[in-house]
């Protein structure tokens, strides 16, 4: 029936973006109608659900990650002769200081026991939102896409809080409506940014050697290490990820937690699209596709539990980075000839390894437990 109006909306001559926001919001409200029918859940379990893992064995995993990495490093460094020069190591680091944000802000929903489908296309809305308002400099054109991408966040956040919509359906419907609505500013078509003013500076530019945008992920991390490990609010996203009615019982702001960490998750995708924006030279409203799916295999590889009430920031950049270089290896392998494979091909060969990743990293811990 949605797909019959949506048909219905374009044959009467309203823009296939538009449609596409239309189809979102009735998925949203279709499934909250639904929803408002069923009991709300039995509170008979309390336990506070909690990793069955032994002290050793989650020392294990962290540092199975890190090795990974080292190893992936040394075996580029051994077998390509320019893997750690300065260009790639830089280009590396800048092209994915994008997802490093993306991630960062997945690791806290997916904490709480949910998930956001939601980053790639709020990016790309923000990276088009951020283009739009370049030409009046620097601080409009930022404040443009985090206001964008806190917008989708809170829109998230209201429908998983206070709707009760399932996330993966929530964020979902915020992912047809951003992405709708980034190709209706941008008239399906890339919105160049402005050259006149310093915008391109936070994706091009470079601090001390290094590129602007891994500064500001890197100083994204900080702070989410900071919040998760020694505030208040990293103690309540563990706790309403293990169980949610048992944290409400406790007298914790369970719904709270859970919008801010949607909020959260928008403005960091926000942030990453106007790095996209500055990086490349122009809004993108078609980019952001696979972008989650990326952030939820970081967020997996580095051993957060997708039912909730563990994870690890830290371990999520190492994620991101390891990810990266497997990516950037098969770039150098192409690129040498070793490989012959078209872009088309590449992306069928990276989406069906982050399939894989997040499919076996839930199986692994099942099996050693």
């Amino acid at each position: 029936m949605i797909q019959l109006l949506r048909y219905t909306l374009l044959a009467n001559g309203l823009a296939d973006a538009a449609a596409l926001v239309v189809k979102g919001a009735l998925i949203a409200g279709a499934v909250w109608v639904q929803q408002r029918g069923q009991e709300a859940p039995s509170a008979a379990n309390l336990v506070v659900n909690t990793p069955s893992q032994a002290p050793l064995f989650a020392l294990l995993r962290r540092h199975q990650v890190t090795l990974a990495l080292v190893l992936l490093i040394a075996f580029g460094a051994l077998r390509y002769e320019h893997f750690l020069g300065a260009f790639n190591v830089l280009s590396v680091l800048r092209y994915n200081s994008m997802f490093a944000l993306t991630g960062l802000g997945m690791v806290f929903v997916i904490m709480t026991g949910g998930i956001d489908l939601s980053v790639g296309a709020t990016a790309a809305l923000a990276s088009v939102a951020s283009a739009l308002l370049s030409t009046f400099g620097l601080v409009p054109g930022l404040a443009g896409g985090l206001v964008a991408g806190a917008t989708v966040g809170a829109i998230n956040g209201f429908m998983v809080t206070r709707m009760r919509i399932l996330p993966f359906i929530a964020t979902l419907s915020g992912m047809l409506a951003a992405s709708g609505t980034a190709l209706l500013l941008a008239h399906n078509a890339s919105v160049s940014v402005s050259y006149e003013t310093s915008f391109t500076s936070l994706g091009q530019g470079d601090f001390l050697g290094f590129p602007i945008p891994a500064w500001v992920a890197a100083f994204a991390y900080v702070v989410g290490a900071i919040l998760l490990n020694f505030a208040p609010f990293g103690r309540h996203v563990l706790a309403v990820g293990g169980n949610p009615e048992a944290a409400r019982l406790m007298g914790l702001p369970a719904d709270r937690v859970k919008f801010l960490a949607y909020l959260q998750s928008g403005v960091l995708a926000g942030l990453a699209g106007v790095i996209l924006a500055a990086q490349f030279g122009a809004g993108q409203p078609a980019e952001g596709v696979g972008w989650e799916l990326f952030s939820i295999a970081a967020v997996v590889v580095g051993g957060t539990l997708l039912s909730g009430g563990q994870g690890s920031v830290g371990a999520t950049l190492a994620g991101v980075l390891l990810l990266g270089l497997v990516f950037n290896i098969l770039n150098f392998e192409n690129g040498m000839g070793w490989i012959s494979l078209s872009a088309y091909w590449q992306s069928v060969i990276r989406g069906l390894f982050l399939m894989i990743v997040v499919i076996a990293g839930p199986v692994s811990r099942t099996r050693t437990r």
